[in-house]
């Protein structure tokens, strides 16, 4: 989510097109799509479910103009919350960069916590009597695992990701092709009476959910935009890369869902007894190449997952460690450990709330979980960089802008409203689960944590707001190329 620490001359701009378009689909494409997919029938009861990826990559699309545009304006480390301090500052000091990181260290585990939950299904296909509490000690094991890993300082982090990278091309690859040499057009679009009832309101609960789940099966094409000091030529590599990574995966995801539907009868993922509601796509290698193929999938599944977790905690483990060397949060959480040098504070919160978040998706539901961390994400990183983006251009319109928001504001008013239906039906698609009441509490705690780092550091409103416009002071000395649209400068 955000950069190592930077070395002492500063980070390096040494990250091209080709090479952040990639950590884009390495971010976006983990275990997500291998676990999603009998959500995503379910949500919408039958296999018109890829609409919800269709959906999710319109929002995403949407949203990630936004991320290009701030990102572009503002490349340095830390995205949301530089964002979020430059557009805010005026009226709240910091409390919108600081309410952003608090927010974080619930939903960067929270996502991570999916993917331990996706590894022990999958684990069960090789593993069939592991049970709930084999499961259970499993995942907190792996994540134990991850931490321990961590701990130790690592210093070859690209090699990983590439390893990561190609682990996840050669599983999603397999399951593609495998689909495709089994392909039952009758299969893949028998839908359902009404399937397509715009007039139902069951749809458009099902739609919702479907919406919830395929964002979240794109969340990572936004990282670039934390890597904005470590990008060449970011005004043109950012938008480009969030652009470019959205399609790639959107069309890895359209190929894998309507595969997976064209080998599968989609009764069978909403069967919680059949492996094709868990493991799907081991269910798919068993059904077209036979059970030795499908336990190999399974293995490069369970390393993909367990790749995704580590890359995750690696780097959300830095956000409140950013924030603290920046004085926007907790100054504990800029300790580095003395040996190995890695945030100490932040990466141990993140381990600790990883678990728990797994445990609640172990004994609820998969949906239940991405329900409570999409719910927190909205309010206060998809909202109000919404609002900062319209805010920044009134606040700062001299502020360098190499890339401009095409159709501006037509992008933000359909992000703004595809977040709102994701909040707005939360609850109805956890019910009994109230994430739209648990995130309102989260931000109310982190209100209160607020203030109490705000008299700490004697800042606003306990003192007076620093006002910082170091990036528009840039833009005096330097002039953009535009890319999508006109200069300001």
């Amino acid at each position: 989510m955000s950069g190592s620490p930077p070395p002492s001359g500063g980070f390096v701009r040494h990250v091209g097109l080709f090479q952040a378009t990639a950590i884009n689909m390495s971010q976006m494409c983990g275990i997500g799509p291998f676990v999603t997919i009998p959500l995503m029938v379910a949500a919408f009861g039958g296999p018109q479910a890829v609409v919800g990826f269709i959906a999710g990559a319109v929002l995403a699309l949407a949203d990630g103009l936004i991320w290009a545009e701030l990102g572009a304006s503002m490349p340095g480390s830390g995205g949301s919350y530089v964002y979020l301090r430059q557009a805010f500052q005026y009226r709240t000091g910091r409390f919108m960069p600081f309410l952003f990181v608090w927010t974080a260290m619930l939903f960067i585990p929270l996502i991570m916590s999916t993917g331990v939950v996706g590894f022990v299904q999958y684990l069960g296909y090789l593993v069939p009597d592991l049970g709930q509490t084999g499961g259970d000690l499993v995942g907190l094991a792996v994540i134990a695992l991850v931490v321990l890993l961590l701990w130790r300082g690592i210093e070859h982090i690209a090699k990983i990701t590439a390893v990561m990278w190609a682990v996840m091309i050669a599983a999603v690859s397999l399951v593609i092709v495998a689909a495709a040499t089994h392909f039952s057009a009758d299969l893949a679009f028998s839908y359902p009476e009404g399937a397509f009832s715009l007039t139902d309101s069951t749809f458009w609960v099902g739609f919702a959910g479907g919406l919830t789940i395929g964002i979240y099966d794109y969340l990572g094409y936004n990282t670039t935009a934390y890597m904005g000091a470590e990008i060449k030529d970011p005004g043109r590599t950012i938008p480009r890369s969030v652009v470019l990574s959205i399609i790639g995966i959107m069309a890895i995801y359209l190929l894998l869902q309507i595969g997976s539907l064209g080998v599968l009868d989609w009764h069978r993922m909403l069967d919680p007894k059949d492996i094709a509601s868990t493991s799907v796509a081991s269910a798919v290698l068993e059904e077209t190449w036979g059970k030795g193929a499908a336990q190999v999938v399974t293995v490069l599944i369970l390393v993909t997952a367990f790749a995704s977790v580590f890359a995750g905690l690696l780097g959300g483990s830095r956000v409140p460690y950013d924030a603290a060397r920046d004085r926007v949060f907790f100054r504990p959480y800029a300790k580095l450990h003395a040996k190995h040098r890695f945030p100490v504070l932040g990466l141990a919160t993140m381990g600790a709330v990883t678990a728990v978040g797994f445990l609640i998706g172990r004994h609820t539901d998969l949906v239940t979980l991405i329900q409570l961390l999409t719910t927190v994400m909205v309010l206060v990183q998809a909202l109000a960089q919404i609002l900062a983006l319209s805010v920044l251009r009134r606040r700062q319109p001299g502020l360098r802008r190499p890339y401009r928001m095409w159709l501006y504001p037509l992008p933000s008013l359909i992000a703004l409203v595809g977040w709102l239906v994701i909040y707005g039906f939360a609850d109805r698609n956890a019910p009994g689960r109230h994430p739209i009441e648990w995130s309102l509490a989260w931000l109310a705690l982190g209100g209160v944590a607020f203030l109490v780092w705000a008299k700490t550091e004697k800042v606003w409103p306990f003192g007076p707001r620093h006002i910082s416009e170091e990036y528009l002071s840039d833009a005096v000395t330097e002039q953009a190329e535009p890319i999508g649209g006109t200069t300001v400068g």
